[in-house]
């Protein structure tokens, strides 16, 4: 997702220390906030994603997240041909609701962690303190070592 706030951020706004997005919009506790070098900022939640339980692989196309999208889907192909390579046809109907339920539980738990990932990869860094600490402190942002 683009920055919706496009011209309207005040890089001199204190507001983000404050827990408040841009424009002062209330961010909720869960949720940081990065920008890359061009000035585009993504916001997201950090911690257990609900929507990939429910709605996989749905998240990852709404915020454009190709690289991901692919990693899921190709987990997800070699996991159902493993299955289908190792189970008889007649247990089969009832071990692939049981794969199913645990790629969800696996992609709820690691998705969000994978997109931030992704991002720090692309040049996006923390965009205020808070954003900072809360990814510090869920174990997906580590201080650069300085040279």
């Amino acid at each position: 997702m683009q920055d919706p706030f496009k011209g309207f951020n005040d890089d001199d706004d204190q507001n983000n220390q404050n827990g408040n997005g841009p424009q002062g919009l209330p961010l909720p506790p869960n949720y940081a906030t990065v920008v890359n070098a061009d000035g585009n900022m993504r916001i997201a939640k950090v911690g257990f994603s609900w929507t990939m339980l429910f709605l996989s692989p749905f998240p990852t196309i709404f915020r454009g997240d190709w690289y991901n999208l692919l990693c899921i889907l190709g987990v997800e192909l070699g996991a159902s041909m493993l299955l289908v390579m190792t189970v008889s046809v007649n247990q089969l109907t009832q071990v692939t609701p049981i794969l199913q339920s645990t790629l969800a539980l696996v992609w709820g738990s690691l998705y969000n962690m994978m997109y931030f990932k992704h991002l720090f990869n692309r040049g996006f860094v923390p965009a205020d303190d808070r954003s900072r600490d809360l990814l510090t402190q869920a174990h997906y942002w580590s201080q650069p070592k300085e040279k």
